[in-house]
């Protein structure tokens, strides 16, 4: 069983910013992760990408957050950061975080978390 925990949403004043915590485990049989990452969610819009990073440690990031967020993992590679700054008040939305991993890198399947809310108050 897959299990993502995210943390680090909350309430913001523009111009401030939040670091986003998301840990994985998985029990019962060996997990690969091949890459981890962040969607967000605003009312009313369809869910896009953030950030993306890989096991090779290779980063992606969503042009509208671009020069304003940065992902990182922990050593071991069970934890995903992104750590946003300057944020605005069209950065409220449900921050979710999403991991790609499986048995092998062959049979990688998708995962979510619950999902974190940040608001940005103008």
């Amino acid at each position: 069983q897959v299990q993502l925990v995210e943390s680090g949403g909350g309430l913001v004043q523009a111009g401030g910013s939040l670091r986003l915590s998301c840990a994985v485990s998985a029990s019962g049989s060996i997990f690969v992760i091949v890459e981890m990452g962040w969607y967000r969610q605003a009312p009313g819009k369809q869910r896009e990408h953030v950030a993306s990073i890989t096991d090779r440690g290779a980063t992606n990031y969503a042009d509208s957050m671009n020069d304003r967020v940065t992902i990182s993992r922990d050593n071991a590679g069970n934890t995903v950061y992104l750590q946003m700054n300057s944020l605005k008040p069209e950065d409220t939305a449900i921050y979710y975080c999403n991991v790609k991993g499986g048995p092998n890198w062959l049979r990688a399947q998708e995962y979510w978390g619950q999902g974190t809310q940040v608001t940005v108050s103008s």
